[in-house]
């Protein structure tokens, strides 16, 4: 019978302010243990958790979502403001929300072929389960998608879109089948279900072999010839077919990058699909092929994102792309991926967005389990969900608009991936059981893409600085105002947030937790 391990958990963390339990109790977590405080949330054909929706409440009163090492998953309560902070808070952090920085595009994950692969391996009702726990107003109500441009790792295979040698007019060229089967069936179904506008995007990981200086789809290669040759002119009208295709199957997408990772393709014997690039050849080919092919289709709306790759090629790279005035004007944004931030200091970001606050910098993939010697599926794994909200934090407090996880769901190996390339996902699926399990991670992605709403901006927040704890406040349409906070700490204790027109909030927070707290001014 599901349970929730939260409600045995009450003693001593509700103190402050009486918080109380909602009296509807959304559907609880059906816990399964992996030992030393690691929790999934099981899921099946018949029973999945829900989360409760956030619905607007008196002023001068709050709700707090809690999820937390010890098993509390999104878990509701109320309390109401005080005229004093708490005499022994660790800190006072005080909101001004007159004080605006970024405009936020939202929070999602990508439509990947393995994603589909694994959601078409439940049943029917379980699929159902799995999707509206991410796009439903009673799941996390991702807002974010990001589409691969024909395969990449995650595909059982390497194919493009024309593998027919010298079809530059692109005659022969179609979706996959994996397109057909595995991707836009889910994605439309995402779209139905959900209530809010599901931004997507796409992004190629390499030009069809014949199109390229070694002949293959991996490995170090480029583009033959040189921006506004004919190989490029066909690339961009690539692009074109791509963006004409999904049209057609009613998905019409908001955005496109340049080139998953250009880095890759310049690294002897990359092992899987990419294709190298230069900063100096993305300008140019923007400025000259792609922008102009765009525009000329009817693209011009597309919300174009140069780099798409680490945060240590910044703001080099801004730099070299936007010394282009013909390039910078077809661009809306940079990309960037997590995957060396715990190397790269986050002035990367801020100064990037100091030299071009007119570009929206977003971040596209993410996963955990990519480095070694470290387990690729670790089902259960906090740290991991610690380590997704730091990011996020680290991002969206240096000007970074949203966050795009890597796979919505993976097998029970990470996969399937044709190059063994296995990494974790916040939905895990065992296909013999039908059932999945949502990891730490999943809930650490709802504290975000449940309550800050695309078109929030982020606002001004200080304090003192509290060992473990980062924290971001930012105001919503209908004049809520929506704090996170994450504590990475072996410690409990007190914060109190200032709204200097409503009081204190004295928030009682566990070690190792991550709490979203929202008000209405």
């Amino acid at each position: 019978m599901p349970f929730s391990v939260a409600k045995q958990r009450t003693a001593g963390f509700n103190s402050i302010n009486k918080l109380k339990w909602t009296k509807k109790d959304s559907l609880p977590c059906d816990q399964r243990s992996y030992g030393q405080g690691s929790y999934v949330c099981v899921c099946n054909s018949t029973y999945c958790d829900r989360v409760e929706s956030n619905v607007p409440i008196p002023k001068g009163r709050y709700t707090v979502y809690t999820s937390n090492k010890d098993g509390y998953r999104l878990h509701k309560t109320y309390g109401q403001f005080n005229s004093t902070p708490s005499t022994t808070n660790k800190g006072i952090f005080t909101i001004n929300k007159n004080v605006t920085y970024q405009t936020m595009i939202g929070f999602g994950g990508a439509f990947t072929d393995a994603a589909g692969i694994n959601i078409a391996s439940l049943s029917t009702e379980a699929q159902e389960n799995l999707l509206k726990s991410y796009y439903s107003p009673e799941g996390i109500e991702y807002t974010v998608g990001r589409i691969p441009m024909a395969s990449c790792d995650f595909s059982t295979h390497p194919y493009s879109y024309d593998d027919h040698p010298g079809d530059f007019m692109l005659q022969n060229f179609s979706l996959a089948v994996e397109d057909l089967k595995y991707k836009i069936p889910y994605i439309i179904a995402a779209q139905k279900m959900n209530k809010r506008n599901l931004t997507l995007f796409g992004s190629p990981w390499s030009a069809p072999a014949w199109m390229k200086d070694n002949q293959n789809m991996t490995g170090k290669g480029s583009l033959i010839g040189q921006p506004g040759g004919k190989y490029y002119k066909t690339w961009a009208q690539y692009f074109v077919r791509f963006l004409q295709e999904y049209s057609k199957h009613g998905i019409d997408l908001w955005g496109i990058t340049a080139q998953n990772e250009p880095s890759d393709g310049k690294l002897p014997n990359f092992k899987f699909q990419a294709m190298g690039w230069t900063a100096a050849q993305q300008r140019d080919f923007i400025a000259l092929d792609l922008g102009p092919a765009l525009e000329k289709n009817g693209f011009q709306y597309i919300k174009l994102m140069i780099l798409d790759d680490a945060r240590f090629l910044l703001p080099y790279w801004a730099e070299q792309v936007f010394s282009s005035p013909e390039a910078s004007k077809y661009i809306s944004g940079i990309a960037v991926h997590w995957y060396e931030d715990f190397i790269t200091p986050t002035i990367a970001l801020s100064s990037t967005h100091q030299k071009f606050p007119d570009k929206f910098i977003l971040a596209t993939e993410a996963c955990a389990g990519s480095i070694l010697p470290f387990g690729k599926v670790i089902l259960g794994s906090w740290e991991r969900a610690e380590s997704y909200a730091h990011d996020i934090l680290q991002d969206v407090n240096n000007w970074v608009t949203g966050w795009t996880d890597w796979n919505i769901a993976l097998d029970m190996e990470g996969g399937p991936n044709w190059v063994k390339n296995f990494v974790d996902s916040p939905i895990i699926v065992n296909a013999k059981k039908d059932e999945f399990y949502k990891q730490p991670m999943f809930y650490a992605m709802g504290h975000f893409s449940k309550f800050v709403l695309p078109g929030s901006k982020r606002i001004d927040i200080r304090g003192s600085e509290v060992d473990g704890l980062q924290i971001s406040a930012f105001l919503q349409g209908d004049n809520s105002i929506v704090v996170v906070i994450l504590n990475r700490s072996e410690n409990d204790g007190i914060i109190s947030l200032h709204d200097p027109e409503l009081g204190y909030i004295n928030l009682s927070y566990s070690k190792h937790s991550i709490q979203t707290v929202i008000w209405w001014t």
